[in-house]
């Protein structure tokens, strides 16, 4: 099955179990430690990823694998507890699907959350940032391939991909929450074995503030299909490279979690003041 028809099929099938005259706006992926925000949505309807035709699975410790369509802060959302990565298998096209059937869904602002690996050893881990540009080093691309021209242009203008509305507004509910936030750039590799202390190096030297194994393929769709994106990663470990730590997946789920309960006032303040 061509792509396309298979991106139609699945928006077909979640329309027939989204409520009458429901319509998500904003699509929110709930990174590693922002699960509980998906409690939070009222009215919801939940679709495990294996009931919708076509989608892919999460198979990573932490992700729920399940679209939860409802309203957060009394906005329709459709959050993602789940996400796939090519370290998964899956091509950059599978990757991406989930945002081209939200797009076709209605949305039209994407917020995406990850964990990742802080670069600048003056950061905390725990904490947030907001992600104001981003570095496509997986060496892979969801556009790559025949141009679907309904859904954007072939050739994509990325000079502001963060919109900068929605990253002052971030700037503001932060503020006024209390939150302090880091902000920078976000460096997406393919994974899934973490840095060496010379890749670590060679990441800052790029101009990275921290790296992860998500988000860009993700966000290239977005903005491929005209969405507003806002981004927040969760410092879930810190990479000085003259003493290197080792980071476990259950180290990175706590922290990312501890950043999670800071990534969702502020997605729930941003939605109530948008």
């Amino acid at each position: 099955m061509q792509h396309q028809d298979a991106v139609s099929q699945a928006a077909d099938y979640l329309r027939s179990r989204l409520p009458g005259g429901f319509t998500p706006g904003v699509a929110v992926t709930l990174g590693t430690g922002l699960s509980g925000l998906g409690q939070a949505i009222e009215d919801a309807v939940r679709v495990p990823y294996g009931d919708i035709p076509g989608f892919p699975v999460s198979t990573v410790q932490s992700h729920a694998g399940e679209l939860v369509l409802g309203r957060l802060a009394g906005r329709p959302v459709a959050a993602l507890a789940g996400r796939f990565h090519l370290y998964e298998g899956y091509s950059a096209r599978q990757v991406t699907m989930s945002i081209r059937v939200l797009a076709l869904l209605g949305v039209q602002t994407f917020m995406v959350t990850c964990a990742s690996g802080g670069l600048d050893t003056s950061m905390t881990s725990g904490r947030v940032m907001l992600i104001t540009d981003h570095i496509n080093l997986t060496g892979d691309n969801p556009l790559i391939g025949p141009n679907v021209d309904q859904w954007g242009e072939r050739f994509p203008d990325m000079s502001q991909v963060y919109d900068p509305q929605l990253l002052a507004l971030a700037r503001t509910v932060a503020q006024a929450q209390g939150v302090s936030m880091y902000e920078g750039v976000y460096i997406g590799i393919k994974g899934p074995s973490m840095e060496t202390p010379a890749e670590t190096r060679m990441l800052r030297t790029l101009g990275a503030d921290a790296v992860g194994m998500s988000t860009v393929l993700e966000v290239i769709a977005a903005r491929h299909m005209g969405l507003r994106v806002m981004g927040l990663a969760a410092i879930s470990n810190v990479n000085d490279p003259e003493d290197m730590q080792p980071s476990p997946i259950d180290l990175v789920i706590e922290n990312a979690g501890k950043a999670g309960q800071d990534m969702a006032r502020i997605i729930t303040g941003v939605l109530e003041e948008m």
